[in-house]
């Protein structure tokens, strides 16, 4: 049987799963002040900080670390076997695929897709997600493909589909993606709040 530990504070809603579907006796840990919504799904084997925060319906998969302070917004699935660090803000219906990096401070736009496979049942390869680096922002709708990383402070925009590496302090345009000094306006780190 698969248990679960939460720490002080924590308001969990009726309608919540948590420790669901581990292979074997697996413990799902979330920290201190916790607010998770109706509809959320945390499988077994996930390990989650304090201050975590979900909207409904969010699903985080095995294998899953989470930092503190992060919001998992409405409809967001976390597929598994990810690393996401501290003060992460992900929107509604955010993609993380399995093998992802997202270190902290990272901003993903509602509808924002990570991939991890480059040749969907095409060819057998290793699955291979993005790494988002700390302070980046990814617009709304934005598509990030398989072993791409998006450097520190970079800035992807709405609707850019990111084929290749985007530099630290860059914007990221267009389809595919090309690469633009960051302007004024967008210069510095996410300040989360």
């Amino acid at each position: 049987m698969n248990a679960f530990v939460t720490g002080s504070g924590c308001d969990i809603d009726e309608d919540v799963t948590i420790g669901c579907r581990g292979e074997e006796a697996q413990t799902t840990i979330i920290g201190s002040e916790a607010r998770i919504r109706a509809g959320t799904i945390i499988y077994a084997d996930v390990e989650i900080g304090d201050e975590f925060t979900t909207g409904h319906n969010a699903v985080v998969r095995e294998r899953t670390r989470i930092g503190d302070g992060v919001l998992v917004g409405s409809d967001v699935v976390i597929d598994g076997n990810a690393v996401i660090g501290d003060e992460v803000r992900m929107q509604t219906g955010v993609y993380v695929p399995r093998n992802t990096t997202i270190h902290d401070r990272v901003f993903l736009g509602p509808r924002a897709v990570l991939t991890n496979d480059p040749y969907p049942l095409r060819r057998d390869v290793d699955l291979d997600g993005p790494t988002i680096r700390e302070g980046a922002s990814i617009g709304a709708n934005a598509t990030v493909l398989p072993g791409v990383t998006v450097g520190a402070d970079a800035f992807v925009a709405a609707g850019a589909v990111v084929a290749e590496d985007v530099p630290p302090n860059t914007l990221a345009v267009g389809v595919p993606a090309t690469h633009r000094p960051l302007p004024d306006e967008l210069e510095g780190t996410n300040v989360i709040r």
